[in-house]
């Protein structure tokens, strides 16, 4: 049995990772891919456009076997962890053969490279990026600087390093080094729209997740962008109002800030002293929760950096929460979405070679889990919770209560 493995989030799914899922399969000859996604929230800081039981049947329905979800703690999280907890989860399932991902060149040797210094960080690396960052430079700069003067055939590492997708690949290649894990890292290049293209390509992949869910607001066409049942899946949510953005979270959020001001925020995952600070002055300016990044957010502190803290905040995710789960290596279950009925093979060997226990329904995991992973399950449910709260206050319709919502079988 040959299993592809992919992170992904698919916000939403889109002719792109078709044709990530088609070509994969081709290369690896893999029988069966596994998809781990993030649940009911990304890595830019912000809820997923759909719930995750609906980006689910997208992908069960174009190619993908079976699909486990990244908890937010870690979706929500800068690329390291984001790459770390998918890796492991395919890692602790004992079947996985291939981690394929895209990246913007295809080079996987590239890739290898640059990880590979920045997973040993040699002496004489570590004292150029010491000194780019002494002189004043960011660090994603000073990194790339002293990457190209470590190593000169590394004359292209800024361009590398400024693409998402090359980011992510390398830090999936890191996070395999360190585990020493059998999988093999292949990468395919994107096909169609870049990461963060805002307009729609008429291309073989048409355009980019970001560009889809920028046109749903104003009801443009991008029925050619996706998969005919991707589409119909996303245009019954848009029918019934049930696209979900930040602004959504914007009342619960201003409580929660609110309610913690006078103790400060800096207990919360990534979030600093100074970050803290000025988050409690700018409070009083609250308007909606976008608007209110766009107050905090400075020279040093991105949109997505500052969303994604504020997140943290909102989830209860805090640092000392993130650090317990690092000493439980990352990922201490593997939650199921969903699974094709032809992947019965694929499940029976994963419940053998699985280091971890499988979660297939809610209602089991208090007598599986215990201390660190029963905790984390409990905040990721608390987290649904504050989704479809706030889902069902824009909808008027009961909250979806994940004990009695089904696994999506196709």
């Amino acid at each position: 049995m040959t299993v592809n493995g992919i992170i992904a989030e698919y916000n939403p799914f889109h002719n792109g990772h078709l044709n990530h899922i088609l070509r994969s399969k081709a290369m690896t000859g893999a029988d069966y891919t596994i998809a781990v996604m993030s649940g009911n929230y990304v890595q830019r800081g912000a809820p997923a456009v759909v719930d995750k039981f609906v980006r689910t049947k997208m992908a069960l329905e174009n190619g993908i076997d079976l699909v486990l979800e990244i908890p937010s703690c870690y979706s929500t999280a800068s690329a390291e962890y984001f790459a770390t907890a998918g890796v492991t989860l395919l890692d602790k399932l004992g079947v996985v053969n291939y981690l394929s991902f895209g990246s913007e060149d295809g080079n996987i040797e590239t890739l290898r490279r640059i990880a590979s210094i920045l997973t040993e960080e040699p002496p004489e690396y570590a004292e150029l990026l010491g000194r780019y960052l002494h002189d004043g430079y960011t660090y994603p700069i000073a990194r790339n600087n002293a990457l190209i003067q470590y190593e000169t055939s590394l004359f292209d590492a800024t361009r590398v390093m400024e693409s998402p997708n090359n980011i992510l690949g390398i830090e999936y290649i890191k996070a395999l080094t360190l585990r020493n894990s059998s999988i093999t890292p292949i990468t395919l290049p994107r096909d169609g729209s870049n990461y963060h293209d805002r307009y729609m390509n008429e291309g073989s992949c048409g355009a980019s997740a970001t560009a889809i869910r920028e046109a749903i607001p104003g009801g443009g066409d991008f029925s050619t962008a996706m998969p005919d049942s991707a589409y119909m899946d996303l245009f019954e949510e848009i029918e019934q109002g049930r696209i979900m953005d930040l602004d959504d979270f914007s009342a619960v959020m201003y409580y929660k800030l609110l309610q913690e001001k006078k103790i400060g925020y800096a207990s919360y995952f990534d979030v600093s002293k100074t970050l803290s600070d000025r988050i409690i002055k700018m409070l009083p300016e609250f308007t909606s929760f976008k608007n209110f990044i766009e107050d905090v957010k400075s020279r040093d502190r991105t949109y997505t950096r500052i969303s994604r803290c504020l997140l943290h905040i909102l989830l209860d995710i805090t640092g000392i929460d993130v650090k317990s789960y690092e000493l439980i290596d990352y990922i201490p279950y593997a939650r199921v979405l969903g699974f094709r009925k032809g992947a019965e093979p694929l499940l029976t060997e994963i419940k053998y070679k699985s280091s971890i226990p499988i979660i297939t329904k809610v209602a089991d995991a208090s007598g599986i889990l215990y201390a660190e992973p029963w905790k984390m399950f409990r905040n990721e449910l608390r987290a649904n919770e504050i989704y479809y709260s706030a889902l069902a206050i824009k909808t008027l319709t009961p909250a979806k209560n994940e004990f009695s919502t089904p696994l999506v079988i196709i």
